[in-house]
């Protein structure tokens, strides 16, 4: 379980994992040493599972966002590995999720622009062993992008 503390520990890395175990401390007031135990152990017990750089889609020309909701043919336990397997090797694919509902999953997919979309459906997911049909919609605008779980409500 977490403490208090634990939680805005977390909350100041998430906003930014670069900070230095000594400037953490300060936020915190707590010692150097307090710090570094309490991010180890959150790491220890995989609360903590990585750090990672998160990149300007804009500044690598990765910009154009689609929601993809995709049918399969069979929902055999077989075909339902076998997709996300698949569907996992694909780095145009950003996040796959089995969802209940109309469509067996959602994919978000990120790509240059509508022609290298209409090149990656054609070519890469379709060609997908088990799909029985996909549904797209394009991100006009993001109200909100996140990667921060809230701790504290």
């Amino acid at each position: 379980m977490l403490d208090t503390t634990d939680k805005n520990l977390l909350a100041l890395l998430q906003q930014d994992a670069k900070q230095t175990i000594k400037s953490l401390a300060f936020k915190l007031n707590l010692s150097v040493t307090a710090v570094h135990e309490r991010i180890k152990k959150l790491e220890r017990n995989q609360t903590i599972t990585q750090y990672v750089a998160l990149i300007d889609k804009n500044r690598v020309n990765k910009s154009f966002m689609v929601l993809c909701h995709l049918k399969l043919n069979e929902h055999t336990r077989e075909n339902i590995k076998r997709f996300e397997k698949e569907v996992s090797q694909l780095p145009e694919v950003m996040e796959c999720y089995h969802v209940s509902g109309d469509y067996d999953f959602i994919l978000k997919i990120l790509v240059k622009d509508m022609p290298a979309y209409r090149q990656f459906l054609v070519d890469k997911l379709t060609a997908l062993s088990g799909i029985g049909s996909t549904q797209s919609t394009f991100i006009i605008d993001e109200a909100k992008e996140t990667t921060q779980i809230a701790l504290n409500y």
